[in-house]
């Protein structure tokens, strides 16, 4: 009944006219309409809405109570993820994996390093040679945020540079390289 007399008002609002015009012709301007709204109509309208959250909550607790017949795999959708795990690996995985898999990492390929003072860097000019730490042929470091995660080899891909990767650094060297 409330959701009624709202609509109408709404109704006769856009339709415009004053209060006294809606007055002369034996209507009821929107303020004696919302005057007529009881507690009673609002009060049954918020248990019916009441009522009807309480019923999805039973319905959402239900479904997430409800046995799944699925293995730990398919509950976390790892099947194309870390093909290098075996099953077993697999379900020591948190079930929430998949939450972390579209955060964006930065991957570099670094070719080497060298240190040089002010004066050497501002003699640099174009055909200059900067000697590097590495010696040639030596396996480039591939940094994921700046830390070291994998070496690897120089390839060219479809006309681009790639790298294969032929050292996958432990996560316990990891760890040594972080001290």
């Amino acid at each position: 009944m409330a959701d009624d007399l709202f609509e109408q008002v709404k109704k006769e609002m856009a339709e415009g006219g004053t209060a006294a015009d809606n007055a002369e012709e034996g209507a009821k301007t929107p303020e004696e309409m919302v005057e007529e709204i009881s507690w009673d109509d609002v009060a049954e309208d918020l248990e019916k809405q009441r009522q009807m959250i309480k019923e999805e909550a039973a319905e959402a607790g239900a479904a997430a109570a409800a046995p799944q017949q699925q293995s730990p795999a398919d509950e976390r959708n790892v099947d194309g993820l870390l093909p290098s795990l075996d099953e077993e690996q697999r379900r020591h995985l948190p079930p929430n994996i998949n939450f972390i898999l579209d955060i964006p990492l930065q991957l570099s390929v670094e070719l080497g390093r060298t240190r040089m003072i002010i004066n050497d860097l501002l003699q640099l000019g174009q055909g200059s040679v900067v000697e590097l730490e590495k010696l040639a042929g030596e396996p480039l470091d591939v940094l994921v945020n700046n830390k070291l995660v994998a070496r690897g080899e120089v390839v060219v891909v479809n006309e681009k540079f790639g790298i294969r990767l032929t050292d996958i650094i432990s996560p316990i060297e990891r760890i040594e390289q972080l001290k």
